[in-house]
């Protein structure tokens, strides 16, 4: 090699001695990056907000109570439509006003979206009361290692070994976070966040604000097993108090569905056979001449409908704190108060 080629070599050569990279090989490097990184952001947008709902349907509609309104409200909005739209199609735009198939649609569009909230509510408040039975116990057993001379990640391992009930995994995933050297802070508090309870959460974070401040950690855990444990016993008293109310609630329901029906077969009646009879003999309708039953009837069933509806959100909010807990006796008793105008009266 002559010393011009050499020359030329050495300036073709980077400081590391090594040749130089051609230009389509860089860009193919970078095409090969870019990729990595759009199909990293694709997954990242595929795990939350619309991507995740598209991608995991169910999990992400039964996740929470109110999450199952993303379908069901939709779908009873378009049930609603389809419905006055046949009616009026069928049987003319006067048919809203002077028959009961428009309840029919009203009641069903009504019940679509509250009875999946309703056995999804149910569903969670048995979780939440299974969750927060099981804390007391978890956080006294972990107190009592500790106190017998093991660290806390090692009282942790011990209790995961043990069975909570639907606290378990929750408590497994807390050991896990302890075994790579989480701080018990960070870890505590992860797992009151987990878990998603008031009651969790209120006992985790004076167990947290108890160790920053420097506590003893035995004495914090059995502090929030008292409390929890005395939580709890209120919940239950309250439940056990006010069931007496939800009972009336819905025994006075039933006693105004008995009171319609006596009046409608016999009063009402009574004085539709007598206003018919007036008006054949020619004394006019100066009385009770016309008596239209079947608007007496509607009313009464939008009545009955409506205090079923309502009734049961008071028995809910009444029995557990919160109207949704009663829409599963909301839905119960708007279904009966249909069946019992639809089909009996």
């Amino acid at each position: 090699m002559g010393f011009k080629a050499l020359f030329d070599d050495l300036l073709n050569r980077d400081g590391t001695g090594a040749a130089p990279v051609e230009a389509t090989e860089l860009d193919r490097y970078e095409q090969q990056e870019q990729d990595i990184i759009t199909k990293i952001e694709h997954q990242r947008k595929m795990e939350v907000g619309l991507g995740r709902l598209i991608k995991h349907p169910i999990e992400v509609l039964t996740e929470t109570p109110t999450n199952s309104l993303i379908a069901t409200v939709p779908i009873s909005f378009l049930f609603f439509i389809v419905g006055i739209s046949l009616i009026v199609v069928n049987y003319g735009f006067q048919a809203i006003f002077s028959t009961t198939l428009v309840d029919d649609v009203i009641v069903f569009s009504i019940l679509i979206p509250v009875v999946p909230l309703a056995l999804l509510d149910f569903k969670e408040g048995r979780r939440e009361k299974s969750l927060e039975e099981a804390l007391p116990n978890f956080f006294r057993d972990v107190a009592g290692m500790n106190d017998s001379g093991m660290t806390l990640p090692n009282a942790v391992h011990i209790v995961a070994e043990g069975e909570y009930g639907m606290l378990t995994p929750y408590i497994r995933k807390l050991d896990v976070d302890m075994s790579w050297n989480v701080p018990f802070v960070e870890a505590i508090t992860g797992f009151g966040r987990r878990i998603g309870t008031p009651l969790a959460e209120r006992s985790v974070d004076l167990i947290a604000k108890a160790s920053t401040a420097g506590g003893d950690v035995s004495e914090v855990l059995r502090a929030a097993a008292r409390d929890s444990f005395e939580f709890i016993n209120l919940k239950k008293e309250r439940a056990s108090n006010m069931l007496i109310y939800e009972v009336i609630i819905v025994a006075a329901f039933f006693v105004f569905l008995f009171v319609i029906a006596i009046l409608e077969s016999t009063f009402l009646s009574t004085m539709a056979d007598a206003g018919a009879q007036a008006a054949e003999s020619g004394a006019g309708s100066q009385f009770i001449g016309n008596v239209d039953m079947d608007l007496y009837k509607r009313l009464f069933s939008h009545s009955a409908m409506i205090m079923g509806f309502f009734s049961g959100l008071v028995a809910g909010q009444m029995g557990e704190g919160r109207a949704t807990a009663g829409l599963k006796f909301s839905a119960v008793m708007l279904f009966i108060a249909w069946l019992l105008f639809r089909f009996v009266i």
